[in-house]
């Protein structure tokens, strides 16, 4: 079967869809208006259907050999009290790794998330990726499940329960102490902020996350590699002043902007996915990480 991409799609139905999967727009309101652009005997459902996450062909396997992975445990008294994340890891390392939070959607720790952690391990990092969601259950296997679920978590403990994740990671056993994160859509957003809040953060690579505050940017010390879409404009619409605050305050970052891509261009579950882009972002991140975390 022929994998669909984003030129499948009219750009309008492309907008509606984002509004959806960012909360602007109901199911049913996406539906309605979608439905004016279904042609050839496809129906709003269709599109919604085709354009939602697929997790059948994970890049790294859940059970790949070169690999521990598990889930794990831990506290976070300033947030929820406890958080529980997929935590992987090369099986033959010699000596300590750096290591790496990984930060979802806003749909908390599905498959995808899981194989881009273990993608991270095969690099030679541990990587750690909490569930926003556990307090409320977890990850409940349905994306429009786990996106109605979203709105529920008090945003001050999951960020709280994040900044737990980040130090926690500088203590593991197998643990060199350098840390840095990575965050795709709301995991973009939390990296920004992460960057905010905690000083010896190493490294911070936030694909297509909101900015933070002007007025929180002079408290980032980490150095920043900023992934972005072309047609994203909501979230481009706040690199201005996002720019003229790292600049302001001689904080080191690089900006790539990715022509002709989608928001999520990175997630090779969905038709947004660019693979071009997503190899060349993945590089970078991958060799940044490589350099920062050393």
């Amino acid at each position: 079967m022929t994998r669909l991409t984003a030129d499948d799609f009219d750009p309008e139905v492309l907008k509606l869809f984002d509004g959806y999967v960012h909360g602007q727009l109901s199911r049913r309101d996406f539906l309605s208006r979608a439905g004016r652009y279904a042609v050839g005997g496809a129906t709003a459902a269709t599109l919604l259907a085709q354009l939602s996450p697929s997790f059948a062909a994970p890049l790294v396997a859940a059970l790949d050999a070169r690999l521990k992975t598990s889930y794990q445990e831990y506290p976070s008294p300033q947030g929820y009290g406890k958080l529980r994340g997929y935590l992987a890891m090369p099986a033959d390392a010699k000596g300590k790794l750096p290591a790496v939070l990984v930060v979802h959607e806003n749909r908390g720790l599905n498959p995808h998330i899981e194989d881009v952690t273990r993608r991270l391990a095969l690099e030679g990092f541990i990587a750690f990726a909490p569930d926003a969601l556990f307090p409320l259950g977890g990850y409940p296997g349905d994306e429009d499940k786990a996106r109605a679920l979203f709105p529920k978590l008090d945003q001050a403990k999951t960020r709280a329960d994040f900044v737990a994740a980040a130090q926690l990671l500088k203590t593991l056993p197998q643990a060199s102490g350098k840390v840095g994160v990575v965050g795709f859509c709301y995991g973009g957003g939390i990296a920004n902020y992460l960057a905010t809040q905690l000083p010896d953060l190493a490294a911070a690579v936030p694909f297509y996350g909101a900015q933070p505050a002007a007025a929180d940017v002079p408290r980032i010390k980490a150095p920043l590699l900023i992934h972005d879409a072309a047609k994203d404009e909501r979230i481009l619409a706040g690199w201005p002043a996002y720019e003229a605050a790292l600049k302001a305050n001689s904080i080191a970052y690089q900006h790539f902007v990715y022509a002709g891509t989608e928001h999520g261009f990175n997630n090779d579950t969905t038709p947004r996915y660019d693979e071009a882009a997503a190899k060349l972002a993945w590089s970078r991140t991958v060799a940044f990480f490589k350099d920062k975390l050393a």
